[in-house]
C-alpha cells in the first residue's frame, strides 16, 4: 500500500506541480551559481600580495609550494599557491598581443612553475585585471579587450585559479567580468574564477563568478577584521556552493595582531564560509599561527558541504553569537561567540537563539579540542578581550508524540501534506489542520519551516528517504 501510494504521490507531482522554489533558494533571493562545477566548498590556498606585495619571483613561489606541504597545510586542506600583481614583463605583452612574465625573475616562465605546483599535488593560481593595466600599472598588464586571448594563455599554462581585479577608469563593471568569464568557460579548463572588485553589486555577481570581494582591502589590524566581518555579512544569502562571499585574503601570522585576534579572525572567516587564502610566509611560520591554520575541527566549519553562510543571531553591546548550520537535518550548529570589546567577559548562546528546541545538546569546543558536556537551554564561556570560542552544538532531543511530516493529522504522510507544506511556504495558508501546529512541518528539526522542509517532504514521497532527520 505505502509502494502505491508514493506512486499516486509521484503522478500528482509529476503532473501539476512546478516547484515556486530555483535549485537554491536562500531567504527568498533566487541564487544561479556560475556552472562551471568548481568551488563546491569554499577555495583553500595561499596568495603572494599581503606577505610580499609585487616582491615576487619563481624562487619564493617555488618555497611556499614546498612549505605548503611540509608545514601540514596541504594535509589541512590549502590547495592553491596564487600569484598576486607584478608577476608580467614590462611591458606586459609580446608583439602578438601575449602577456608573458618577467623573465628576470621567472626565467623558467609560468608554466613550468605551474608544473612545479602540480608536481607537489598543488593547484595554480594568477592574478588578471578587467582594465587597461592591473593596479601595479605596468603598461598592457590588463585584460580589457584581450580577455579570450588572455584565458587561452591562463589555460595553456595551466591555471586553475584567476582572481580578477578592478583598477579600471570604465564603468562596464558587469560587461567587464562576464566578458572573462565567458573567456575562461571557452578554454575548457576548470579555472575558478575570483571577482576582486572589492563589493558586493548585485546579484548578477552569483551567477558571474565563483566568488567576489565584498570588502576593501584587508589590513593587518583588529579594526579592519571587524569591519569586514560587518561588510561581509551584509550578503550573507549569496553565499553557497560554487559561490561565495570573499571578505579578503587572511592576515593571520602576519605580526601586528595577537594570535588571540588571529584566532578569531580565523574562526569569523570560517563562520562566514569565505575562502581560507593564507597571506602570510608559511615558510617560516610560529606554532600559534600553524595551529590556527591548521585546526581541521575549525576548518570543517568553513568546508560544510551544505555551504550556508553563518550569520550573527545575538549580540549585547561588543558580544555577540554567531551561528552557522551544519549539514541539512538542521540538527548541528556551529556556534562562535566573538568578543569585540577591551576586557574579558562572559557570553551565553541560548538553543533559541540558533533554532535548537530546549533539551539536551551536547557542546564541542573547536580550539581546546574538548568535549564540554550536554546541556538543556544555552551554554555560557568566557570570551578573551577580541577574542572568540567555536562551539559545535549537536541536538539530541525529538518530541516522541509529533508524527513529523504529517501536516494535515490524517496519520499518513501523503501528497496532501506535501501540497499544504507548499501552500505555507508561499503565504497561501499560516497554519496547518495538525493538532500539533506548525512544528509537524519542521521536519529537519532545525526550529522552522523552509524549503528544505519542502523539499525532504518530496524526497519521502518519492522513496529516497524513509523517515525525516527530526526524527531521531
Amino acid at each position: 500500500m505505502k509502494k502505491i501510494k508514493r506512486l499516486i504521490a509521484l503522478v500528482i507531482l509529476t503532473a501539476v506541480f512546478i516547484s515556486p522554489f530555483p535549485s537554491s533558494v536562500q531567504n527568498g533571493n533566487q541564487v544561479l551559481a556560475l556552472n562551471n562545477n568548481l568551488g563546491l566548498t569554499p577555495p583553500m590556498g595561499w596568495n603572494s600580495w599581503n606577505i610580499f606585495g609585487g616582491d615576487i619571483n619563481e624562487e619564493k613561489i617555488k618555497q611556499i609550494a614546498d612549505a605548503m606541504v611540509t608545514s601540514g597545510m596541504k594535509d589541512a586542506g590549502y590547495e592553491y599557491v596564487n600569484l598576486d600583481d607584478n608577476w608580467m614583463a614590462n611591458p606586459a605583452r609580446d608583439a602578438n598581443g601575449k602577456l608573458i612574465p618577467d623573465l628576470k625573475r621567472f626565467p623558467s616562465g609560468m608554466k613550468a612553475l605551474a608544473d612545479y605546483i602540480h608536481s607537489k599535488g598543488l593547484k595554480f593560481g594568477i592574478y588578471g585585471d578587467r582594465g587597461v593595466t592591473t593596479c601595479c600599472n605596468i603598461p598592457q598588464s590588463g585584460s580589457q579587450g584581450y580577455e579570450e586571448q588572455d584565458a587561452e594563455t591562463f589555460a595553456s599554462w595551466g591555471v586553475d585559479y584567476l582572481k580578477y581585479d578592478n583598477c579600471a577608469s570604465d564603468s562596464n563593471l558587469q560587461a567587464g567580468y562576464e566578458r572573462m568569464r565567458d573567456a575562461l568557460l571557452k578554454t575548457g579548463r576548470p579555472i575558478f574564477y575570483s571577482i576582486c572588485c572589492w563589493y558586493f553589486v548585485g546579484p548578477w555577481m552569483v551567477d558571474c563568478g565563483n566568488s567576489w570581494r565584498t570588502t576593501g582591502d584587508i589590513s593587518d589590524d583588529w579594526g579592519s577584521i571587524t569591519k569586514n566581518i560587518d561588510v561581509n555579512s551584509k550578503s550573507a544569502a549569496y553565499a553557497g556552493p560554487g559561490h561565495w562571499n570573499d571578505p579578503d585574503m587572511l592576515e593571520v601570522g602576519n605580526g601586528k595582531m595577537t594570535d588571540t585576534e588571529y584566532k578569531a579572525h580565523f574562526s569569523m572567516w570560517c563562520m562566514m564560509a569565505a575562502p581560507l587564502i593564507a597571506g602570510n610566509d608559511i615558510r617560516n611560520m610560529t606554532t600559534a599561527t600553524k595551529d590556527i591554520l591548521t585546526n581541521k575541527e575549525v576548518i570543517a566549519i568553513d568546508q560544510d558541504a551544505a555551504g550556508v553562510q553563518g550569520t550573527k543571531v545575538s549580540s549585547s553591546g561588543e558580544l555577540e553569537v554567531w551561528c552557522k548550520p551544519l549539514g541539512t537535518d538542521g540538527t548541528t550548529k556551529a556556534v562562535t561567540l566573538l568578543n569585540r570589546g577591551g576586557t574579558s567577559a562572559d557570553i551565553t548562546v541560548n538553543w533559541s537563539d540558533i533554532k535548537l528546541a530546549d533539551g539536551p545538546a551536547t557542546v564541542r569546543d573547536l580550539w581546546e579540542h574538548k568535549d564540554c558536556g550536554t546541556f538543556n537551554s544555552g551554554y555560557t564561556a568566557n570570551v578573551p578581550s577580541h577574542g572568540a570560542v567555536v562551539l559545535k552544538v549537536q541536538a539530541g532531543y525529538t518530541d516522541p508524540t509529533i508524527m513529523y511530516g504529517d501536516v494535515d493529522g490524517s496519520g499518513v504522510i501523503d501528497a496532501l501534506d506535501y501540497s499544504l507544506i507548499k501552500r505555507y511556504l508561499l503565504g497561501q495558508i499560516s497554519e496547518f489542520p495538525a493538532s500539533n501546529g506548525k512544528l509537524v512541518a519542521d521536519v529537519d528539526g532545525d526550529g522552522q519551516i523552509t524549503a528544505l522542509d519542502f523539499s525532504l517532504s518530496k524526497k519521502y514521497l518519492l522513496g529516497i528517504i524513509n523517515k525525516f532527520p527530526a526524527q531521531k
